[in-house]
This record gives C-alpha cells, structure tokens and sequence, in this order.
C-alpha cells in the first residue's frame, strides 16, 4: 500500500509513518515455587498476579508447584506416575514466552519443588526472559534470586536486571492479601514487568525468523 499522497497546495509528498503491526500478547508463566505447608506464596503470587493481569501485553498463566509432584531422581526414561506429573506443566512451560518465578528464601537458597521443576526441562526455557519475585525475613528473598540467575544462565535464559521482593513480607500484607503501601512494591512490578515485556518481543522476533543457536 502506498503511504504517501500528494499536498496540492504545496506540491510536496509528504510521508507518513508506518503504523506497527499490533503486537500478540506475551505468553506469562508465573510459576509459585513454595509447595510448603501454610505457605505465604499465594499471597504474593496473587499480589503480583493482579499486576500482570492489569497489562494488555501479557497473558498470564499461574503454575501452582503444589499442584505437582516431580521427583528429584531424574530420569530419561521416567514412569508413567512421572509422566503424568510432566504432563501438567510441561506444555504449559513449552508455550510460555516469558517467565517470573515467584518464590520464598530456605536457606539462603530456593525451594527443592522449584530445583525439581528447573532440572526435569531444559528447551523449554531456553532464549527466553525470566523474572523474580522473592519474599522472606531480612533479606526478602534475594539471596534465593541470586542463585536461581546463575540456574537460569546455564539453562540459556535471560534473567532481568530488576526483582521484586518482600522483605519482613507477612507484615507487608493486610489479612485479605492487600499490600498495605502498595506504592514501591507496585512500581518495582511495572519495572520488572516493562523489562520482561521488552526481552519477551526481542526474543520471540528473533526465534520467529531464525532458531537459537546455543
């Protein structure tokens, strides 16, 4: 289609930019990684949830870690119980543009259901971005992030620069979930999320017109 047309008045053409073509809306998976008996994940995760949902860019699909049960014994060729367990997040995985993973400090590290999910995939987080929301005592979580980015480099992700996290969290949250000074919290979610966004496109542009070499 031409885009230019010509200004009787002043003999000139002028041009006018190329409308982009609507992006598709990235494919969110929020992953709950606690499966801890009387965990606080799901307030968190709803928190951010919320966030996420509020964004035209992003569809979002929460993969609850309690609802599976991988073991830690890997296997190539896993049993039909293992299978099944596989085949509730799997798929979901494979199809996801972008990941933020939602998870709680033990240790100094993150939880084994998480270690689990990690280790029993491998294509299904390549050359895509992931993201960190971490909660706990003191700390908030970050030392468990710090260890999941060098996770996630060997995997071939790109982990975003910005995180989220809830430091001292169970007084951050009101009995009903609600953040009781949502201000900070809420703008550390945009950043994150804006980032993710910008790595989700990049990334999934690039893998439509040639496949990842790592």
């Amino acid at each position: 289609m031409d885009l230019t047309t010509n200004d009787s008045a002043t003999g000139t053409t002028p041009h006018f930019p190329r409308t982009p073509a609507p992006q598709t809306p990235l494919r969110l998976a929020v992953i709950m990684a606690s499966n801890r008996e009387g965990r606080f994940g799901p307030v968190v995760s709803d928190w951010f949830v919320s966030r996420a949902t509020g964004r035209t860019d992003f569809t979002v699909d929460l993969i609850d870690l309690a609802d599976t049960d991988l073991p830690t014994a890997l296997s190539f060729s896993p049993p039909v119980s293992v299978r099944g367990q596989l085949g509730k997040v799997t798929h979901r995985l494979a199809g996801a543009d972008a990941f933020v993973i939602v998870t709680p400090e033990y240790n100094h590290s993150y939880p084994a259901s998480l270690k689990a999910l990690i280790d029993w995939h491998f294509d299904e987080w390549r050359a895509k971005p992931v993201g960190f929301v971490s909660y706990g005592g003191i700390s908030g979580g970050l030392r468990a992030v710090e260890h999941l980015r060098q996770v996630f480099a060997e995997l071939h992700a790109v982990a975003v620069r910005d995180t989220v996290s809830f430091h001292n969290a169970g007084a951050l949250f009101d009995d009903e979930g609600r953040h009781r000074d949502p201000q900070g919290a809420d703008a550390a979610a945009t950043a994150m999320l804006d980032q993710i966004a910008w790595w989700g496109l990049a990334l999934r542009d690039a893998k439509s017109a040639r496949a990842y070499a790592g």
